[in-house]
């Protein structure tokens, strides 16, 4: 596999317009979608390919894991250790985890819905 090599005279710069124009909506959603937020203690949290209790396992969180929100979406209602629940967080691409096992601190969304 062949690399590129960047040396000083082909390491692209930014335009200094672009350094001082302020945050917008989707660099400030992506900054937020970078925190952690933690399982409910002593769960292994399944993942499901969607927003529902029907979707299928695409994998099983630890306990002591934390995970990013990238958004949220109304699905099925789950009972669980933060309470009931019809939120699902997306967790990464076709990957979501009931709310109601992920501590954000409000029983509402904390992220923008997903599309």
């Amino acid at each position: 596999m062949a690399t590129e090599e960047i040396t000083p005279e082909s390491t692209p710069t930014a335009a200094p317009e672009l350094l001082v124009e302020p945050l917008g909506e989707a660099v400030t959603a992506a900054a937020e979608a970078t925190k952690l937020y933690p399982i409910a203690p002593g769960v292994e949290l399944h993942v499901r390919s969607g927003p529902g209790v029907n979707y299928s396992i695409v994998k099983t969180l630890r306990a002591g894991s934390s995970v990013p929100i990238i958004c949220q979406r109304s699905g099925d209602t789950v009972s669980g250790y933060y309470g009931t629940s019809k939120i699902w967080d997306c967790i990464g691409n076709a990957q979501f985890v009931s709310d109601a096992y992920v501590k954000t601190g409000s029983d509402g969304y904390v992220a923008p819905r997903c599309s």
